[in-house]
């Protein structure tokens, strides 16, 4: 039995040895985060809903199968799974679509969307989900007319309405007709639990706000 330092191991059998390992053990090495996985979904939304456009297959299988083209690239000299872990693996996956997907990826499947507020919330992509889902607190919403949609305006997105404590209140496709009649419901929950907070009685001429607001 033998051993070298890595450094005498030449660059070739490196990557052949750490491409052999990322195909049996990726998820290890390498930081699949939660913003990761967003945006493979996101991608992979897109490929589904536009399969004219030819988007490269970005799946975890995928990526990994991949890792020679760009581990030199984004993780040069990375021996330790510490070094491969500070990959940007988000930046890899991004490198996988030319400029022009990229712009049309960012414009049908946008990461974020803005609310009355000025806050912008994250959209999250579900894998095999109808629609993509925005969580945000319901007073954030008011004065807020009609539904986000995606896809150039072709798909609604579904609203998780939060309460103050970012605790699901409702779930809707149809903001305008939530404001109309479910709202009021909600608002005798939410008034009971919550009374320093405004609940106004119409919520479409409301003003937006992130926090408590007295009436």
């Amino acid at each position: 039995v033998d051993s070298k330092p890595a450094a005498e191991v030449s660059p070739d059998l490196l990557l052949d040895v750490l491409s052999d390992a990322a195909l049996k053990n990726g998820l290890g090495m390498f930081d699949f985060s939660d913003d990761v996985r967003n945006l493979q979904r996101r991608i992979a939304a897109v490929a589904s809903w536009h399969p004219e456009l030819g988007l490269p297959d970005v799946s975890t299988d995928a990526v990994l199968a991949r890792v020679r083209e760009w581990l030199p690239l984004f993780g040069p000299g990375a021996t330790s799974v510490q070094e491969l872990r500070k990959i940007d693996m988000g930046a890899v996956l991004w490198s996988m679509l030319d400029y022009r997907e990229q712009e049309l990826v960012d414009r049908l499947a946008p990461s974020h969307i803005a609310v009355p507020t000025g806050s912008r919330i994250r959209v999250e992509y579900r894998a095999g989900a109808d629609a993509p889902v925005l969580k945000v607190r319901l007073q954030e919403c008011f004065g807020m007319t009609g539904t986000p949609l995606v896809d150039d305006g072709r798909r609604p997105v579904l609203m998780e309405l939060l309460s103050p404590g970012f605790k699901p209140v409702q779930l809707t496709k149809d903001l305008d007709s939530f404001w109309k009649g479910t709202y009021f419901d909600v608002r005798k929950e939410l008034r009971r639990r919550y009374p320093k907070h405004y609940w106004p009685d119409n919520p479409l001429e409301a003003e937006a706000t992130r926090g408590v607001k007295r009436k």
